[in-house]
């Protein structure tokens, strides 16, 4: 189930003023709303793909160790190391 949330920003200055650009005849969205949701999708898709950057990273690291430095564990054992 989605829930919508109102939240309200102050924007003053050159903030403002950037966003009124942004907005309207000659700017690229139609309302305020518009342009803050696009900004958080992209901000959201920005986080996501660091996240899958790291993990790929990871991965590589551990593909790139020798194979005499992997042990062979539990599920139980994963579990538990992975708790902390």
């Amino acid at each position: 189930m989605s829930r919508t949330t109102t939240m309200t920003v102050r924007l003053g200055g050159a903030l403002s003023d950037f966003v009124s650009a942004n907005v309207g005849e000659g700017g690229s969205y139609e309302n305020v709303s518009e342009y803050i949701r696009d900004l958080i999708r992209r901000d959201k898709e920005r986080a996501e793909a660091e996240a899958f950057d790291r993990l790929k990273a990871e991965l590589a690291h551990a593909f790139a160790a020798p194979e005499e430095t992997y042990k062979p564990l539990t599920a139980a054992e994963v579990i538990a190391r992975n708790r902390g």
